[in-house]
């Protein structure tokens, strides 16, 4: 069926030609601009927010976006847009050829568009599928059997991942043979210590049993929005400290973000770049333990790229009665 193209460049406000420098500045600018926690407006930032989230996802992954640029000249065609030959909808499962159901996601923060060409799609956990039943032979059995079990992703923010939360999706089936479907509400309950790549279950909303069976499970794997200001490793959170040469050279004291607030971090004289100071407790939560990661604060020193007159002057004054030689053995 088709599904409305997303325009991943659009979103970001780049061309197709950009560079991953390009995405990354891109990105962190309209995030800051729409993080839910920072707008005034905060239904219509979240909207954005997610839109931005999944333009990112794609174009900052390497594989993912050359799967998105070879869609080729059929991203034009917008709202009218189908899978190219051979691309099977995700969400969608065909037991034996005896059941053909479309899944479709809403509230999980990613769009139809990503589900289909990007999402986990779905799995068959069925014993005919298991052991190599046809259709035929799958039509012919009495007994009740269990429903294949869907999967899918939800885009879960660092907030929540902090806190925990309860998000309420809808879950569409569709049965294309008859045009039937079915939508229901389901809560989701996101725990706090929540990882990348982990899988959150929610019995019974998979696909309905074969004659008259128990159903599958809905199988939702976290992706962690990206943050304008930290990244994720694990339960630690990274920040980049972007630092002038002379703050470096004769240390500082700054205000870095954290997700409780900012804290006050002094930069002892002589910070080189790239040198990580470590600020214990203020990650993640490490799953049930209540136990807490750590915030690492990485030092970018930058050079500047334009001098006036006097600023120049000023660094050749430095370069000749300074001693210091960085090639110095």
């Amino acid at each position: 069926m088709p599904v409305e193209f997303k325009d991943y460049y659009a979103t970001l406000g780049v061309p197709r030609s950009a560079s991953e420098d390009d995405i990354k500045k891109a990105f962190r600018k309209l995030a800051r601009q729409y993080h839910p926690d920072v707008a005034k407006d905060k239904k219509t930032a979240e909207a954005k927010f997610k839109e931005i989230n999944e333009a990112h996802e794609v174009l900052s992954d390497p594989e993912k976006r050359k799967r998105y640029d070879e869609l080729g000249a059929d991203w034009k065609h917008g709202a009218d847009f189908h899978p190219p030959p051979g691309q099977q909808a995700r969400g969608q499962r065909t037991p034996g050829g005896a059941q053909n159901y479309e899944f479709h996601f809403g509230g999980t923060g990613f769009s139809d568009f990503f589900e289909q060409f990007f999402g986990r799609g779905s799995r068959f956990d069925s014993p005919f599928a298991e052991n190599g039943f046809t259709g035929e032979q799958f039509g012919r059995q009495r007994g009740p059997m269990r429903g294949s079990d869907v999967e899918g992703d939800i885009l879960v923010t660092l907030d929540e991942a902090m806190r925990g939360s309860i998000r309420t999706i809808s879950l569409q089936r569709v049965d294309p043979r008859t045009g039937q479907t079915e939508t229901h509400s389901v809560k989701v309950r996101i725990p706090p210590g929540v990882q990348e790549g982990q899988t959150i279950r929610v019995p019974g909303h998979g696909e309905p049993g074969p004659n008259g069976g128990p159903s599958g499970d809905l199988y939702l794997r976290v992706r962690l929005a990206a943050h304008p200001d930290f990244r994720v490793r694990g339960a630690d959170l990274f920040y980049d400290l972007d630092l002038a040469p002379w703050e470096g050279v004769l240390g500082t004291t700054v205000t870095v973000p954290t997700l409780d607030g900012r804290v006050t971090l002094r930069i002892p004289p002589g910070t080189n770049n790239g040198r990580q100071f470590r600020i214990r407790g203020r990650g993640l939560p490490k799953g049930r333990s209540g136990e807490r990661g750590d915030l690492y604060v990485v030092a970018n020193v930058h050079l500047p790229e334009k001098l006036t007159d006097e600023e120049r002057a000023l660094w050749e004054k430095l370069s000749r009665a300074s001693h210091f030689n960085p090639r110095a053995t």
